[in-house]
């Protein structure tokens, strides 16, 4: 259940940051799917959440 409520979040972070990650490459990786509902378009950065992670890890391994 805590990772659900983790990849939820994550993926709200994205739809508030998908414009600077646009700029940055993110969000247009294969994988990371944008769809319309409700009148909205949404965003689930599956690849984009994967290679953020192993970054973060990388990071967490050298500090």
């Amino acid at each position: 259940m805590r990772w659900l409520l983790v990849f939820l979040l994550a993926c709200l972070l994205f739809n508030v940051l998908q414009g600077w990650m646009a700029k940055i490459g993110l969000g247009r990786l294969p994988g990371d799917f944008r769809f319309r509902a409700g009148g909205r378009e949404w965003f689930v950065p599956l690849t984009s959440s994967i290679v953020l992670t192993v970054l973060a890890g990388v990071i967490g391994l050298l500090i």
